[in-house]
């Protein structure tokens, strides 16, 4: 975090050698698993950018992962008996810091600042029919919705929400998923989560038949123009 313009910077102690701190002064470096936990686990998650495992916590700090669970899982609970403007969750399968959702209308205003940043229609039902049909190929997305969702999916694939998640055996197209940051987005630890919506959904069998004739499709990468 950036250093407090009101706070004065501390100067060596009276008496003190050169190049050593004085005695009230903390250690400018200390090896992590001599760190206290609960501490070092706070300054590591404040710089996350998305959720970050239990292993990977318990392999930079040097110590047992239960340990670190245990200490996740109480501050966790801290910061809520405590109504901090934040809480610490585990989502997508990882640990990361949120606003609270009571405080989330000023974030909010912070942030966008009128801006919208949401997604439009059509990007929000292509990506739903990837979610429940994962993995599913472009033209079978393009099937389910009706009209061609070649310029959504790039739209999703730059946000990151999903992925390409190998090819089909059959045709040989590619196959796309949803990411770790969708479910993030969503709050979710997994797609067992998902609210159960795919019954309303046309089984794969269904639009497999129609799905290379009726929605015009094309390769994006590809100089010539589509016919």
């Amino acid at each position: 975090m950036p250093a407090d313009p009101g706070v004065i910077p501390a100067t060596p102690a009276a008496g003190s050698a050169p190049g050593r701190s004085g005695a009230t002064d903390a250690p400018e470096s200390a090896d992590a698993d001599r760190l206290p936990l609960r501490p070092a686990l706070e300054a590591v998650l404040m710089v996350v950018d998305e959720p970050v495992r239990e292993e990977h916590l318990a392999r930079i700090l040097d110590r047992p992962r239960q340990e670190v669970s245990d200490a996740l899982r109480t501050l966790a609970q801290e910061y809520k008996a405590e109504q901090r403007g934040f809480d610490l969750r585990f989502v997508a399968e990882g640990w990361r810091f949120y606003t609270r959702a009571a405080y989330a209308p000023a974030v909010e205003r912070f942030v966008l600042d009128g801006q919208s940043a949401r997604l439009t229609q059509a990007a929000l039902e292509t990506l739903a029919v990837v979610a429940y049909r994962q993995p599913v190929s472009r033209s079978r997305v393009s099937a389910v919705r009706g009209v061609n969702c070649d310029g959504v999916m790039r739209t999703l694939l730059q946000r990151g929400l999903v992925e390409e998640a190998g090819t089909e055996p059959e045709t040989g197209a590619i196959l796309y998923g949803t990411t770790h940051v969708f479910l993030e987005r969503l709050g979710l630890r997994g797609l067992d989560e998902l609210p159960e919506l795919a019954p309303f959904l046309p089984e794969a069998a269904a639009v497999e038949p129609d799905s290379q004739e009726a929605v015009p499709t094309f390769d994006v990468d590809s100089a010539d123009p589509p016919t």
